[in-house]
């Protein structure tokens, strides 16, 4: 059985997951086509499950991280994951990071630029993981995520029971629409995140083990991954509930200002269950959405110091430097991002969640080969229907990722 502190690396996975993804691409599908794309939201997490969970199986199988698997699978992968990391890290980190700042900018009434809140929220999350790193994330974040998962549900209960628009058949989305599949392909490309983050929830399984005075087991550590997946899934469907209830067909649209967003996504809880939460609703979204752009913080620099201990022969593999040395590096360019393409928060989301679906398919082969190592045992590997969905979610995003390009830049 499942021991309470043995939860960790699957509750950062569901923090760094509940975000961008659900706040406001889970929000705006519900909000802007009905409820309809809970078929899209159900099946992105079913189609992508089995490549997040190789991120804590492989780890706890051969104890070492994806990306010493990724280097076992040949002299092109590291260099491949390179140039994946960098060219979607400053975008990722940007897009979470504006949201936060939106919703601090909306829930203390700060005025002034959100490029400039969201350097100081950057900031500050440097400093607490040059002081903190691991352990306080695994603190923190478990309070966070059974917060927003009660206050989250328990709106959706009431909102279902209020005087909003009930579920029904009607939607506005059409499949023969570019912009309408542009939308989907964002938010399939985040949905539940990006699917780079089993390396990082990888590097949180290894950080886990070291700071855990017994042995967590292969079946504890699957246990707390499946905990924090399906509570991610969960809270998708909720948010798109709530855009769909309280948002569809009213004639209001969700701003693509990042304050003014925030503040209609708070105004969403309110409205169906009173302003006297407004507060809690505004604290628990921002901490969620802090949360996220921690982790995010924490876990670029953390897969880069792996990488480039990989690279050089594992010198300097434990090397705080390395690792704060990433960590600036990751904010310098984030900065660069805010104040040389921030326009539109909503623009800025799509093109980061739409780059994360382009290269989708390269990490799913990549996280299924490694599986299929030699050093990992026959019966350890994916079999029966889990080995199907794996090769079916291949396929399926391959498919997709092909389809995106041919409207996108040929019809």
């Amino acid at each position: 059985m499942l021991k309470l502190k043995n939860l960790g690396p699957g509750l950062l996975y569901a923090a760094a997951a509940i975000g961008v993804s659900h706040l406001v691409q889970s929000t705006r599908a519900g909000a802007e086509y009905g409820h309809i794309l809970i078929i899209a939201v159900i099946l992105a997490n079913v189609v992508k499950y089995p490549f997040f969970r190789i991120g804590p199986e492989y780890t706890s199988l051969s104890g070492e991280s994806i990306l010493r698997g990724y280097d076992r699978l040949g002299r092109w992968a590291l260099p491949l994951f390179y140039v994946m990391t960098l060219g979607t890290l400053f975008t990722v980190q940007a897009a979470v990071t504006v949201v936060t700042a939106g919703i601090a900018a909306q829930l203390f009434s700060i005025d002034i630029a959100i490029s400039h809140l969201s350097t100081i929220i950057l900031i500050i999350c440097g400093i607490i993981l040059f002081i903190g790193h691991y352990k306080f994330l695994d603190n923190l974040i478990k309070m966070i995520i059974v917060i927003l998962t009660i206050t989250t549900i328990f709106t959706v209960i009431v909102s279902l029971n209020g005087d909003f628009p009930k579920l029904g058949v009607a939607t506005t989305f059409d499949l023969t629409n570019k912009s309408h599949m542009f939308f989907l392909i964002a938010l399939i490309g985040w949905m539940p995140a990006p699917l780079d983050l089993p390396i990082w929830h990888s590097m949180w399984t290894i950080a886990k083990q070291k700071n855990s005075t017994s042995k967590i087991s292969h079946q504890e550590t699957i246990t707390d991954f499946n905990i924090g997946f399906a509570g991610t899934t969960v809270l998708a469907v909720c948010f798109l509930l709530l855009g769909s209830i309280v948002m569809y067909d009213s004639g209001v649209e969700f701003s693509s200002s990042a304050s003014v967003f925030a503040g209609q996504l708070m105004q969403m809880y309110t409205t169906a269950i009173g302003s006297w939460a407004y507060p809690i609703i505004g604290i628990c979204a921002f901490s969620t959405m802090f949360s996220t752009t921690l982790t995010c913080l924490d876990a670029f620099p953390r897969i880069l110091r792996e990488a480039l201990s990989i690279s050089n022969n594992n010198i300097s593999a434990e090397s705080d430097r390395t690792y704060k040395l990433c960590l600036t590096g990751t904010v310098i360019g984030t900065c660069i991002i805010l104040y040389g393409f921030l326009t539109n928060m909503k623009a800025l989301v799509d093109f980061a969640t739409t780059l994360s679906f382009i290269i989708a398919p390269i990490y799913a082969l990549m996280n299924y080969k490694i599986m299929h190592l030699s050093h990992i045992a026959e019966n350890d590997r994916p079999h029966g229907a889990l080995k199907h969905l794996a090769i079916s979610g291949i396929l399926f995003l391959s498919l997709f990722c092909l389809y995106f390009i041919y409207i996108r830049f040929i019809i």
